[in-house]
């Protein structure tokens, strides 16, 4: 396949119909903006200049550029006049010949795969303008393919402009074309703004090649769905869908059971291994890794996270977190981010943790918070423990040793420390170092006031049951 001398995304729309202060193209889908997922199957191309055509939101979108393709330059258009205007702009701003690839900088499901195999035909071909062309089910919005009797393209009509005879064609301009630049330069500058939109249209190069007696060609893609575009957020969740269906997919024929694929999101960046299974509900984003035989959900969210071989993750929301192997997290426990599980350890049900590492072994059960901690090997936190790490100015650590049995209902005020072996009484109040085989004690001495009800409360139904029981003033 010959290099790509340049290629240009349109990139500079005003997204009216997203209603949306953010340009359409940096939504996301799959953990990546939309025209990052375009990027990303044109990157294997590896063309020799980069364009993107910007125009609504353009600092916003140029900022974001520099960080998912550096290489790119960008071009902004002022006075948006349509796509041929866009594509002159582009071509001002680069010198020299051979071919360009034209793209719709929001069109998110295009596969590398497709544009090489439309490069490779347009080059046996030996072609000097092709466009990918797809049979849309409903091709409401898309400019129509008009072909000659003997199967040619002769024009392409924006929808506007098409008679109702035009409108019932199916086959549509998916917004990808090639063109030997030579050509292109030289009829891009006869287009003419006589339409409905009063607009440069790309597409009418097309006729125009045709007209001067050279042939243009319509190649058609065998997938309709990678050649959508999004210019509303219906088309932006229906795009979602197919690429988490696609993604989805992916995984399932490299040995993960998903058991609900309509229901799990996973993004692009995230890596899951074989036997891994995910219940429904789940959403796995960022950078997360899911390693062997871990089980995920149902409705748990990983943000970022990675967890280790052997861990049950169940309806839980985890942010940059470690979960070791054969760890328990769930249900309805919430790691915030710096939470560090080890093998074999426990986050039980209503349990959050944050900055914290939870020693091999060692259990968080239940109705417990644990901030800004460090709790060795086999300790046990008992329920409705926190750990109060914030001072209303500061945060401050508390330690927890091996083997220590933190009685319930403690508050550890930090920073303090328990020691290797140590114990806490059920309902202490901790804010000083607790010694290694020391109990702490931080709690009044219960004292019963006999006949307290019986004075106090003479005419209640708690005085009739203790008078029933045989208490007396």
């Amino acid at each position: 396949m010959s290099k790509l001398s340049l290629v240009i995304v349109l990139a500079a729309g005003d997204s009216k119909r997203m209603k949306s202060k953010q340009s359409k193209v940096l939504h996301k889908i799959a953990g990546r903006s939309v025209i990052e997922n375009l990027l990303a199957s044109v990157k294997p191309l590896s063309p020799s200049n980069l364009s993107v055509v910007v125009g609504a939101n353009k600092d916003e979108v140029i900022e974001h550029l520099t960080k998912i393709a550096p290489e790119a330059k960008t071009v902004f258009q002022e006075k948006r006049d349509g796509t041929g205007g866009a594509t002159q702009l582009a071509l001002a701003e680069h010198k020299g010949d051979g071919t360009v690839l034209i793209l719709a900088g929001d069109t998110p499901l295009l596969t590398n795969q497709t544009l090489s195999e439309f490069i490779q035909v347009h080059n046996d071909g030996k072609n000097i303008a092709s466009v990918l062309t797809a049979l849309q089910p409903d091709p409401t919005g898309y400019g129509r393919v008009i072909r000659s009797s003997d199967g040619q393209i002769v024009k392409i009509v924006e929808e506007k402009d098409a008679t109702e005879e035009e409108k019932e064609i199916d086959e549509i301009n998916t917004g990808v074309y090639l063109f030997d630049l030579a050509i292109l330069r030289g009829e891009i500058k006869n287009l003419k703004n006589d339409n409905a939109q009063k607009e440069l249209y790309l597409t009418d190069v097309i006729s125009l090649i045709n007209s001067s007696g050279k042939k243009s060609h319509a190649i058609l893609s065998n997938d309709y769905s990678e050649t959508l575009g999004i210019n509303d957020r219906t088309q932006l969740a229906e795009c979602a869908a197919i690429m988490r269906d696609r993604i989805n997919s992916l995984h399932m024929l490299n040995g993960v059971t998903i058991l609900d694929p309509t229901t799990t999101w996973i993004d692009h960046d995230v890596k899951i291994e074989a036997d891994v299974v995910i219940y429904p509900g789940s959403s796995i984003s960022g950078k997360s890794h899911i390693k062997s035989d871990a089980v995920i959900g149902p409705r748990t969210t990983l943000d970022s996270c990675v967890v280790e071989e052997g861990a049950k993750v169940v309806e839980s929301n985890c942010t940059e977190s470690v979960i070791g192997k054969d760890a328990k997290v769930g249900p309805f426990t919430y790691l915030r981010k710096g939470s560090v599980l080890k093998d074999e350890s426990k986050a039980g049900s209503f349990v959050e943790i944050k900055n914290s590492t939870i020693g091999a072994k060692s259990k968080v059960a239940h109705l417990s918070y644990v901030g800004d901690a460090e709790i060795g090997v086999e300790s046990n936190i008992g329920a409705a423990t926190i750990f109060v790490n914030y001072d209303g100015e500061n945060k401050h650590k508390t330690k927890v040793g091996d083997h220590v049995r933190i009685g319930s209902d403690t508050m550890l005020v930090a920073p303090v420390s328990v020691g290797d072996g140590a114990y806490t009484a059920a309902g202490s109040v901790i804010n000083e170092d607790v010694p290694a085989g020391a109990i702490g004690i931080g709690r009044a001495r219960q004292v019963n006031i006999l006949g307290w009800v019986l004075k106090k409360r003479k005419d209640s139904k708690s005085a009739a049951a203790a008078k029933k029981a045989g208490a007396k003033e």
